[in-house]
């Protein structure tokens, strides 16, 4: 698979979809392009409107559910980490297929860099002053205009963007669950103070072929290569995509990391990490002062995307004073890529959850002593 790196890579428009379809694209690429049945490639594409979260979320806690289903916006999961978004016609998507060897590097951080510093540079060529923002922001004097993010499949990575061509941001702060408060006057002209389009940095919207025209120029000065452009998908591409489109447009496929409401979790804990918000959930025996179950979601980057649930699987039953080993332990034995996230990151956040329980248990254990 190597020897793609020095042919011309390919470009291919995937027009206006809705999000199942799109995200069913994204796995067959990735899927062929690890078989070595695709060669390096640059995607464009967008979205009819679509509320999406990332993989490791909770639907219900980052979505109004009811808002998005009176507006008909559709709701979806991707197959990346990261946080919950809006998208619409008005935003540009454009992602880049690649290996390892090609980037010269596995560590998410550097290949953030490499690619968004690319990106930045098309879009300075419309005009505007676009710098890369650790840790996978593009901004414009301080406000952002890309947010972006990978996925591992073996050597091959899916590396996306989103480029704000045009944006609603009242509508956007709708669609997330966040405090109502934040909806006032107020708190969406402060949110417009945060983000920035590229209509209201030019003064009007450029057209979106333009815009596609030197993002794919500055991808092939950043590389060092040419890239022929194509109409559609090969055939072994259509066949991933038909199949991974039926696992993908499902209820289950959305809603994977909701919680049964019989399973409810006894304490929850929210933790601010280097590599983003993370969320604990936790089942806790109090008798025997046992992690029966936790479920962690967030805004986080991890590859591969089990790793979260083959770590939820190892730390049930857990005794809560064997918790720090066991994911030490955990993380030794398999080798994962986590965006500026540590195994210490996962020990803060289950003990914040954990760490009532632990005080209640022993102070139940000191009233038990004294009937």
């Amino acid at each position: 698979m190597n020897d793609r790196a020095s042919s011309a890579w390919r470009v291919i428009d995937t027009g206006l979809r809705r999000p199942a379809e799109n995200f069913a694209i994204n796995q067959a690429l990735l899927t062929c392009h690890q078989e070595g049945a695709s060669p390096h490639t640059l995607r464009f594409l967008r979205f009819t409107p679509s509320a999406l979260v990332g993989f490791h979320q909770n639907v219900e806690q980052e979505l109004r559910v009811d808002y998005c289903q009176m507006q008909h916006i559709e709701i979806q999961r991707r197959l990346t980490g990261g946080g919950a978004l809006y998208f619409d016609e008005t935003q540009l998507g454009w992602e880049l297929y690649l290996d390892k060897h090609t980037l010269g590097t596995a560590d998410m951080g550097a290949i953030a860099s490499r690619i968004c510093t690319a990106a930045a540079e098309g879009i300075s060529s419309l005009g505007v002053d676009a710098r890369f923002r650790p840790r996978n922001d593009i901004e414009v004097d301080g406000r952002k205009i890309s947010g972006t993010g990978g996925a591992f499949d073996g050597d091959s990575i899916l590396y996306q963007g989103t480029l704000l061509i045009e944006f609603d941001v009242e509508r956007m702060l709708k669609v997330l669950r966040i405090p109502a408060e934040k909806l006032s006057d107020k708190a969406i002209a402060s949110a417009r103070e945060r983000v920035v389009n590229l209509r209201e940095l030019l003064g009007a919207a450029p057209r979106m072929s333009h815009v596609q025209q030197v993002m794919t120029q500055a991808f092939a000065q950043a590389f060092g290569v040419g890239f022929e452009s194509v109409a559609d998908m090969n055939e072994r591409e259509q066949e991933v995509y038909a199949e991974a489109l039926i696992e993908i447009d499902s209820p289950d496929w959305v809603y994977q990391h909701n919680r049964p409401v019989n399973e409810a979790p006894m304490l929850e804990s929210v933790y601010r990490s280097n590599g983003g918000l993370m969320r604990a959930c936790v089942a806790v025996d109090r008798a025997r002062n046992h992690l029966k179950q936790v479920w962690i979601t967030g805004d986080f980057f991890v590859s591969p995307n089990r790793l979260i649930l083959d770590l939820e699987a190892s730390l049930k039953d857990t005794p809560l004073n064997a918790l720090e080993h066991n994911i030490h332990r955990f993380f030794a034995d398999r080798p994962a890529q986590m965006l500026r996230l540590t195994p210490t990151d996962f020990i803060n956040l289950i003990h914040l959850a954990t760490t009532e329980v632990s005080e209640a248990c022993t102070s139940d254990s000191a009233s038990g002593e004294g009937r």
